[in-house]
């Protein structure tokens, strides 16, 4: 007797997730897995992998709402989707964005578990700061100000150093 197509993917998902050496644990739903992906500009990345009845799905979350020039970051995000691959950029019911995407169980392997984790880390990890300046350049130059005035260390807000002549993000 042949296994279920979602036995058959929860298995490669978690032999996938070893083999990286990704950090990984059960989620609170059924079938859900979520992993830790590491990066650079956003140091953690945690994605939320489902096997559901028809298809693995995949959910990481990238910044909360912005708080200003929000038309801006949604029109960044919609111009960046048409470079993703296997995934896109999304908007929660709070105005969160996050990145999503789907395949049918019959199309997983171990190959295609590895390039949909690939583009989400890269898409995350890419569009971190990028979202950061435009979303929230108001309080990172509060944050720069704070702290240099307390003679604190500014080193995790240097990629935003542009921002303190006061142009605008983008």
């Amino acid at each position: 007797m042949s296994r279920s197509p979602g036995r058959r993917v929860s298995v490669l998902l978690h032999e996938a997730l070893d083999g990286a050496g990704i950090a990984h644990e059960p989620g609170a739903r059924p079938g859900e897995v979520v992993a830790t992906l590491a990066g650079e500009h956003k140091l953690r990345t945690t994605v939320s992998l489902v096997v559901g009845d028809h298809s693995l799905s995949a959910t990481a979350f990238v910044i909360r709402a912005p708080d200003e020039n929000v038309e801006q970051v949604h029109r960044w995000l919609l111009r960046h989707n048409t470079r993703l691959r296997g995934i896109a950029f999304a908007l929660g019911a709070d105005g969160d964005v996050y990145l999503v995407g789907r395949l049918p169980l019959e199309a997983v392997t171990q190959a295609t578990i590895d390039a949909l984790l690939g583009s989400v880390l890269e898409a995350a990890d890419s569009s971190f700061d990028p979202l950061l300046a435009l979303g929230f350049a108001t309080a990172i130059r509060r944050e720069w100000a704070w702290r240099t005035s307390r003679g604190e260390s500014t080193r995790n807000l240097e990629g935003f150093e542009h921002l303190l002549g006061g142009e605008p993000p983008g």
